[in-house]
């Protein structure tokens, strides 16, 4: 296979990414790269201010529609929506969530369920509700977990719960949906830059910044860009034989050991 083919393949002319989530952070960077390799891009998320910003990103091909994830109608409503206008869906990407640090004995049972509604339950209402307009065979589909889902990390129990679970049900819908030609993969970022959960989880200041970077055997944190890069290589024909996996792109960050995140994680909370 020469680079030409290799380059046909990353070519998303024609065909329809949906990025729930996707008009910040991670998932705002996963719908700009499908964009910008041709693909007709659809963004959902909980407030229209947000969806119209990502949409004035995207090109001519860009169309935005608010939902919330924890409520199934109206994830049903916006993927109907993104049937409507640009067809059967290539790459689905679930990326919704939340995250705040709580120890489990301060933490409410609301808190918890947060959470895990819209990580876990909001992922299950994205998937279960996109089956009838994914294109089959062909479509892929990706989940955005976190570290947390394997990585034990103090105040961050609901994550890890959600994420978890996330996790196992990407691994049960690739053997549920593969003989219809669904492959359903995950990605588990490690330290973005720049992104929210940066924000809430590390040490701030150039003094955060060493310390994050010291847990990364690439010694660099990640950036949008290389969660994107590998989203578009799960969605493209290259990654054909895929599907079930959940796959790391953190710089080998999850070898380290949980001591150093526990650390890190134990200053940030200290300066704030």
């Amino acid at each position: 296979m020469g680079v030409e083919s290799m380059n046909v393949q990353f070519d998303f002319s024609g065909r329809h990414a949906v990025v729930f989530g996707g008009t910040t952070g991670i998932n705002l960077g996963i719908a700009q790269a499908f964009a910008a390799a041709g693909a007709d891009v659809t963004v959902v998320s909980r407030k229209q201010a947000n969806v119209d910003a990502a949409v004035a990103t995207l090109g001519a091909r860009g169309f935005g529609t608010v939902a919330d994830v924890r409520d199934e109608a109206s994830v049903r409503a916006a993927l109907a929506a993104a049937h409507d206008k640009h067809g059967p869906i290539d790459v689905l990407v679930s990326g919704a969530a939340g995250n705040f640090l709580a120890d489990v004995n301060s933490m409410s049972s609301n808190a918890f369920k947060v959470v895990v509604d819209i990580d876990l339950v909001g992922s299950f209402h994205v998937a279960r509700h996109a089956f009838e307009h994914l294109r089959k065979p062909g479509a892929s589909v990706l989940f955005i977990s976190a570290p947390q889902a394997v990585v034990p990390m103090p105040w961050q129990a609901h994550v890890g719960a959600a994420k978890a679970g996330i996790d196992q049900f990407a691994r049960v819908l690739a053997l549920e949906w593969g003989a219809a030609g669904v492959r359903v993969n995950a990605i588990s970022p490690g330290p973005i830059a720049g992104t929210e959960g940066m924000k809430r989880l590390a040490p701030q200041g150039p003094e955060g910044d060493a310390l994050v970077r010291a847990m990364v055997p690439l010694g660099r944190m990640g950036t949008p860009r290389d969660i994107a890069h590998l989203a578009m290589f799960l969605g493209s024909d290259a990654a054909a034989y895929l599907s079930g996996t959940v796959i790391a792109c953190d710089g080998g960050a999850q070898n380290m050991l949980t001591p150093m995140i526990t650390a890190a994680i134990g200053q940030g909370m200290a300066t704030r």
